[in-house]
């Protein structure tokens, strides 16, 4: 939920023509007068420099790019084990056998794909600011998506919305860019009220396996503290990008106004000054404190961010600095 003027000044967000018609219909995702970095060829090859971190080995299911917790065939050994009755006798160590005159089995470690899920929270309230929040989610999901795709993990984007999550398939392999930027572009703000405790609680419902998952969200919802508990809880590596715009940040709001709820269309009257200013923005440190003081217990990343971050400033320095991507 966010609150807003009753009559916000008209807002923009047009990029500039592209050269060649875009891929997919991801407009959206080219340099524009919003962020003239995003998603050139350079910044793409930057990004594939990068990898989408995890705090534990990966559980995935088709060969990838990861460390699995399993053990398997692959160039770099892990440890041995003694032979049993039936194992792969090219594993057999034979120098170890030739010492010891015992036979063990060399174990490797086994390199396992792992899913990705972005849940974009799409209530009315994403539609804020300038940018607007849900399309700076959208390109934050974008560049981390292509970090993932090229470091062959899968993709998911997922859409919250209502009292639902709208899953799009999973996708692998960096050529597949644009059916993800497409995938991205076709998420849309709800029409009406959007429960995200429920939503996200049916979105965990369709994870399988341990992975990582990231919510981009404003957390504007009376259940924000349980949609992260409940994510954590479902045993991926939780990644949380808070985006708010710089006008819910920084107000700049003066006298009696009457401000809007954009989901309810409910309003209120209130009356604007230094003192209120100063209030607010108190209890926004506030809360977004004890957000972060509730991720850091369940092992999860929260990450604060404004819509008007460029990307480039996003990805190399604050999600690497948080560990985020590395």
């Amino acid at each position: 939920m966010t609150l807003t003027p009753d009559s916000p000044p008209p807002q923009t967000d047009a990029p500039h023509a592209p050269s060649q018609p875009a891929k997919g219909g991801v407009r959206a995702f080219l340099p524009n007068d919003l962020d003239p970095t995003v998603f050139d060829e350079a910044f793409l090859r930057q990004l594939e420099r990068l990898g989408v971190l995890m705090k534990q080995p990966a559980r995935g299911g088709l060969k990838g790019g990861r460390r699995s917790v399993k053990r398997g065939q692959s160039v770099e050994f892990a440890d041995f084990r003694d032979y049993s009755l039936g194992d792969d006798l090219r594993q057999l160590d034979w120098n170890v056998y030739a010492r010891l005159e015992k036979l063990f089995v060399k174990l490797f470690i086994e390199e396992e794909d792992v899913t990705v899920t972005f849940l974009l929270d799409a209530s009315p309230s994403m539609a804020f600011g300038r940018p607007e929040k849900l399309l700076f989610a959208k390109r934050a999901a974008a560049a981390l998506g292509y970090i993932a795709l090229a470091g062959e993990d899968r993709v998911v984007s997922v859409a919250l919305s209502g009292r639902t999550a709208r899953r799009h398939s999973g996708l692998r392999g960096s050529g597949r860019i644009f059916r993800m930027l497409g995938n991205l572009s076709a998420i849309r703000p709800a029409d009406g009220p959007t429960s995200l405790a429920l939503a996200a609680r049916h979105a965990a419902a369709m994870l399988s396996g341990r992975g990582v998952v990231v919510l981009i969200s404003d957390l504007l919802d009376p259940g924000a503290d349980r949609v992260i508990r409940e994510l954590a809880a479902t045993g991926s590596d939780l990644i949380v990008l808070h985006v708010l715009s710089p006008d819910e940040l920084d107000p700049a709001l003066e006298g009696d106004l009457r401000l809007v709820d954009s989901e309810s269309g409910e309003g209120i009257d209130v009356t604007v000054d230094l003192a209120a200013l100063d209030d607010y923005k108190a209890r926004l440190a506030g809360w977004q404190a004890s957000l972060a003081d509730l991720a850091t217990k369940r092992r999860a990343s929260y990450v604060p961010l404004s819509s008007d971050t460029p990307l480039a400033d996003l990805v190399f320095a604050e999600l690497r600095r948080r560990r985020v991507v590395g």
